[in-house]
């Protein structure tokens, strides 16, 4: 079932984003009097296809890592005399400028779209309250503590973790300082402790900034009692039920579900003493957790349980932004070009080696991601397709051969030399881009495959 709900998040996504991209495209060259032959969501066998007044072809093909609009072109076949003036490489320079930068941008502005109604709407943002300190970490040598609030870093605003996340990734490879902004619970002032980097996250792949700063975010305690239940797992054949209380193991008392969960985990296939209480009575019942191995090899016990989580757990911690539409789309046009930068920047210093090209992922991660997001809720998961539409559009825009980006800087050279680079040179340099795009390619899906 996980792998079916993935799958149908990662094509919607991906044919969401797709759609969008390639109708920039199809919309602009329609206003330039380009025919367009075909608009194409995927590649391969056909699925479906119609054809509208304008005869353009709108398809849908089997696989769906990309799609492309097809217009009238004298560089690929013959055209009829009277549709000339309807062919892509009769239109000027900026014209065909227009026509290439539609799709990129396009994804750029869809993104501020879904930022702008999520944030008229209400966004749901964690406080970014501290939790524990890491000793000797760079947060603890600058003397934040635990249950003070992240106000801010380098000057910008952090009303929520994503925003703090942001904040400490936008330093990756700087050396210096950084100015963290921190409020305790009962003070009205701020104080600003000055946190001291140098090659700041390089070389940490896959790590948590957060992790690397030396905080872990407050995180309110959960009760020790049962959620659902699976079938198989040891818990149930014990004849434990949803609703039950954990008191004691092995007469140790339990408080905390993090507290039941490590000593499940230490015990594997060992026969527990548990009393727990159930509706008002209190009862023994043994459990003997089953045996399984962890991400590392190591054994573990486990028992098949999930913890039951109020409706209102975490509410104390939480806060809602929301804005008028005026602010909401100020304020989505700011998230797009905040994330816009740091995509280019992080791309900026993966050239120059300041960040590992092991960060690059590939469609099974993107799948991963868009499965999980999905089921965290519909803000989480607009969130990813509003990052996942700008990354897309930036990397469109890269100046790359066979990328929209490529052919922007082919068009902006004839407009400086005033004639057209030649067939020869665009036909290797389409080359040389695919072989850049399908090396990237491939070290992405092996980034995925090694992250499984």
């Amino acid at each position: 079932m996980d792998f079916i709900h993935t799958t149908l998040a990662f094509i919607f996504v991906l044919g969401l984003l797709i759609f969008v991209h390639e109708y920039g495209h199809f919309w602009v060259a329609r206003r330039c009097g380009v025919k367009v032959l075909r608009f194409s969501i995927g590649f391969g066998p056909l699925l479906f296809s119609r054809h509208d007044k304008h005869g353009t072809e709108f398809a849908l093909s089997a696989i769906p890592f990309g799609g492309y609009v097809k217009m009238l072109d004298e560089r690929e076949g013959d055209v009829p005399h009277e549709l000339l003036s309807q062919t892509f490489n009769r239109k000027s320079v900026g014209q065909r400028i227009a026509i290439v930068a539609a799709g990129p941008l396009v994804n750029l502005m869809f993104a501020v779209f879904i930022y702008w109604v999520m944030f008229m709407t209400g966004v749901t943002a964690l406080i970014p309250v501290v939790g524990e300190v890491q000793q000797n970490s760079p947060a603890a040598i600058a003397g934040i503590q635990s249950g003070q609030e992240i106000v801010s870093i380098d000057g910008k605003e952090t009303q929520s973790w994503e925003s703090v996340t942001f904040a400490l990734l936008k330093r990756i490879g700087d050396s210096g300082e950084m100015l963290v902004g921190v409020r305790s619970a009962d003070a009205s002032y701020v104080e600003n402790k000055v946190v001291a980097i140098h090659a700041w996250l390089v070389d940490l792949e896959q790590n948590d900034p957060l992790a690397v700063f030396g905080i872990k975010p407050f995180m309110p305690t959960l009760a020790p009692v049962l959620g659902d239940l699976i079938e198989s797992g040891a818990a149930h054949r014990a004849g434990l039920q949803k609703g039950d209380r954990m008191l004691s193991v092995d007469a140790k008392e339990v408080t905390e579900w993090s507290q039941w969960v490590a000593i499940i985990q230490a015990y594997p296939g060992k026969t527990l003493d548990l009393e727990i209480e159930r509706q008002g009575q209190q009862l023994h019942i043994a459990l003997t957790p089953d045996v399984v191995d962890d991400e590392s090899g190591k054994r573990i016990g486990r028992v098949g349980a999930q913890v039951w989580v109020p409706n209102d757990f975490g509410t104390d911690n939480q806060r809602i932004v929301r804005y008028d539409p005026l602010m909401a789309a100020s304020a989505a046009w700011n998230k797009m070009w905040e994330r816009s930068v740091l995509t280019v920047e992080t791309l900026g210093k993966m050239l120059i080696g300041l960040i590992s090209v092991n960060n690059l992922s590939g469609p099974i991660t993107i799948a991963k991601i868009a499965g999980q997001t999905a089921s965290y809720g519909p803000e989480a998961f607009f969130s990813f397709i509003a990052y996942l539409s700008i990354s897309l559009g930036i990397l469109n825009l890269l100046p790359i051969p066979a990328l929209d980006g490529g052919h922007l800087v082919y068009y902006l050279i004839e407009l400086v030399k005033g004639k057209a680079i030649s067939e020869r040179v665009q036909t290797m340099g389409m080359k040389l881009g695919m072989t850049i795009l399908l090396a990237f390619m491939i070290l992405a899906i092996y980034n995925d495959f090694t992250r499984l």
